[in-house]
């Protein structure tokens, strides 16, 4: 290879001058043989990841047509692929080195290039192959290369076409026909000529639209659970005054009835879709759906209509849908779902759920080229999709749908236990919820109360800062539906990447670590103190649990305790009747506190870990990143050592210290906080009975010693280990 010390950026300008062709295998064929002249190299292959177990075959220097796949994790190729990181072997002849192509730091290819001997391969030469992988990754990229390669795979007869991998959203398997859901149509009239006309049908259209939701309600088999309550709160949106009157004005301004639909959603989404926050993007998706059903009756078409019922059992393809839109099919024959954009929490998702429908997402380009009937076999505990799938892929299949509609039943009977381990620890478990819709969860799953409210989202939801009337209504509803259950408030979470909609906007380089949550409260002290009155006046005659995110240090919470007692006396004055008991905790997130903790405990009443914001500080990882997506982990044994210090400080102190991120509501993860001495989890309602199932099938204190023995690995992540002490030891991790 050159000595030239810009030797790589010598071959990517060498192909940028030559790359003059159109056709895209000329193309590649071009690149790699100028890697192999540049290098001069024997031979030079690119080999590119066609599914989770095959890098196939797309050009070598000299072209050899005959090479086909090689298996993830056999030979140096398949190595390359599997570990992400260099692999290299000396034969008798040659010296073979590949290099993996990363995409957002994950194996996508790779470069297999073999030297006559001798050969000196250095760090140098490393460095040197790396590089000129970065670019090819890129070019391979391209929109054009990318849909070259799909034909390539297909036309060479490789496993991709009929296995496809993506992400598992709800565990589970399923055999059926496609079915591909198709239903949002552009506004084609923008203005309207009869605004009395277009109000006539907009009234008409919502009327039709409640009167199939509840149909829909009332089928056979609806009457209880978490999805009818979805559906309910689907009702409680379509009717809003709020969302109504927004439509209405536009229609007043001049637009038709689709439009003015289409125009207070596109409002609603640029006020909330700039939000971090998952659970309000997430929601977004629910209004979605709404907007999109209500556009449908007003061009004079039935939800219902266009949908092939045909098949005993289906699995449906869709790029997105919301929760009433799987209940237009006959839920008793959906056996799958396969969706482009889902995240767990989503409501189709929770939905999926309550039905024991497995859910896959993040196919990209299966909607586009599935057609309507083809077999699907869906396996959701290793997030496959089979097309067309073998007697054999069949066979397994209906073996574990067998074997999950057992364990389906038992997670159901759990509902009226205490979630409590098999050596008898008490692990309280909460719920994360924020929406008035969500407050049914409360009595349908059982819980032990409410571990985080979100009391952001009634600020976030509103045109101009809710008053202290205001919020006193929407604390008071939760009380009522947690009757009697604890729950924990926290104050106002907003941030320069969640500013409310009736605020200023606020640029900042790093929105995540700058002015938000209490720092914004505390300056704002006014916001803060009307909160902590609506508080006090919400919980008269009741407990009231109040807590303060993103504390940094001791001086922040006592300024932030402070208010909150002023806002007591005042109420006080006043005449209020006056919580029973007041309990003010704060929020683990920012790493600096946790070094200030046993002084910080001498002055809360309970603390609660944000694993989501502590996670991304401590290894300075912003979690929205997908180039960082898995290579850090909450079960790493530094992240398990900080949370072990938290609970060892708290559990010393005598303060309630529970956990209420993300991590809590992972069976695998919950698994291990428990591990660490953990007993007060706060989890998604989407979560809940599969992390109480796994607290039931669990020995804590067995958990604890195993986890005390593998706290000082160096390894990346101790997720497998745990993984396979899941699985020795027969707890339920669904």
């Amino acid at each position: 290879m050159s000595e030239s010390k810009n030797f790589a950026l010598e071959v990517i300008k060498r192909i940028h001058h030559e790359l003059s062709m159109e056709n895209s295998a000329d193309k590649i064929n071009q690149v790699i043989k100028i890697i192999a002249e540049e290098s001069n190299a024997l031979t030079a292959d690119i080999y590119v990841k066609a599914d989770d177990v095959t890098l196939e075959h797309i050009t070598g220097y000299p072209l050899n047509k005959e090479k086909r796949a090689e298996r993830i994790g056999e030979g140096v190729v398949g190595k390359a692929g599997a570990d992400n990181r260099t692999s290299f072997v000396k034969t008798k002849e040659t010296f073979q080195v590949a290099t993996p192509l990363r995409r957002w730091n994950k194996p996508v290819g790779v470069l297999w290039v073999s030297y006559p001997l001798p050969h000196d391969y250095d760090e140098k030469e490393a460095e040197t192959l790396e590089t000129i992988c970065m670019f090819l990754s890129e070019f391979l990229s391209s929109e054009e290369l990318s849909q070259y390669i799909r034909k390539y795979i297909k036309s060479r007869g490789i496993v991709a076409k009929d296995r496809l991998k993506g992400t598992i959203i709800n565990s589970g398997y399923g055999l059926g026909n496609v079915v591909v859901h198709r239903r949002r149509k552009a506004v084609t009239k923008i203005f309207a000529k009869d605004k009395d006309k277009e109000l006539q049908n907009l009234e008409s259209a919502r009327q039709k639209m409640n009167e199939d939701l509840n149909a829909k309600m009332n089928q056979e088999g609806m009457q209880k659970g978490e999805h009818l309550e979805i559906l309910d709160a689907y009702r409680m949106i379509a009717n809003d005054k709020g969302w109504y009157n927004r439509i209405i004005n536009h229609i007043n301004l001049g637009l038709t009835a689709e439009a003015a639909v289409e125009q207070a959603y596109t409002e609603m989404w640029n006020r909330l879709s700039g939000a971090a926050d998952d659970y309000l993007k997430e929601r977004l998706h629910d209004l979605r759906d709404i907007a999109d059903r209500l556009r449908l009756y007003l061009s004079g078409e039935d939800c219902n209509s266009g949908i092939n019922n045909d098949y005993t059992d289906i699995i449906i393809v869709a790029t997105s849908m919301g929760p009433a839109d799987l209940m237009d099919y006959d839920y008793k024959k959906i056996r799958g779902l396969i969706i482009e954009e889902c995240t767990p929490t989503m409501h189709v998702a929770i939905v999926a759920k309550a039905l024991n429908v497995p859910v896959i997402s993040g196919i990209e380009g299966l909607f586009k080229d599935i057609k309507d009937g083809s077999l699907i076999a869906v396996d959701g505990s290793e997030g496959a999709v089979y097309v067309n799938p073998s007697k054999t892929v069949i066979e397994k299949i209906r073996a574990k749908m067998e074997e999950k509609r057992q364990e389906y039943k038992q997670i159901q009977k759990l509902r009226n236990y205490k979630s409590r381990t098999k050596d008898g620890e008490r692990v309280n478990l909460y719920l994360n919820i924020g929406m008035e819709f969500d407050f049914d969860y409360i009595k349908s799953t059982n819980c032990d109360g409410v571990g985080l409210y979100r009391t952001e989202i009634l600020f976030m939801s509103s045109n101009k800062m809710p008053d202290i009337e205001q919020q006193v209504e929407s604390y008071k509803k939760l009380y009522q539906a947690a009757d009697g259950k604890k729950i924990i408030f926290r104050s106002l979470d907003v941030g320069s990447d969640k500013l409310l909609p009736y605020w200023n906007s606020i640029t900042e380089d790093n929105p995540a670590i700058g002015w938000r949550s209490i720092r914004i409260t505390l300056d704002r002290r006014a916001i803060l103190r009307k909160q902590m009155r609506a508080f006090i006046r919400a919980a008269s005659g009741k407990e009231l649990n109040v807590m303060f995110p993103m504390i940094s240090n001791l001086d922040e919470f006592l300024e932030a305790k402070e208010t909150f007692m002023f806002a007591y006396e005042r109420e006080k004055r006043e005449g209020y009747e006056l919580p029973t008991k007041v309990n003010l905790g704060m929020m683990i997130e920012v790493p600096s506190v946790v070094f200030q903790l046993r002084e910080i405990l001498k002055y809360c009443d309970f603390i609660s870990v944000g694993t989501n914001d502590l996670y991304q500080f401590f290894f300075a990882s912003d979690r929205g990143n997908p180039r960082l997506n898995g290579r850090y982990d909450v079960l790493s044994a530094p992240f398990l050592n900080l949370m072990k210090k938290i609970i060892k400080e708290a559990n010393n102190a005598g303060v309630p210290c529970s956990v209420c991120g993300e991590m809590a509501s992972s069976p695998i993860d919950a698994m291990a906080l428990i591990g660490l001495g953990f007993r007060n989890l706060s989890v998604s309602s989407a979560s809940y009975g599969k992390v109480k199932a796994m607290i039931r099938s669990l020995s804590a204190q067995g958990i604890g010693d195993y986890l005390n023995n593998i706290l000082s690995s160096s390894r990346k992540t101790l997720r497998p280990q745990l993984k396979s002490y899941a699985a020795d030891h027969t707890i339920e991790i669904y």
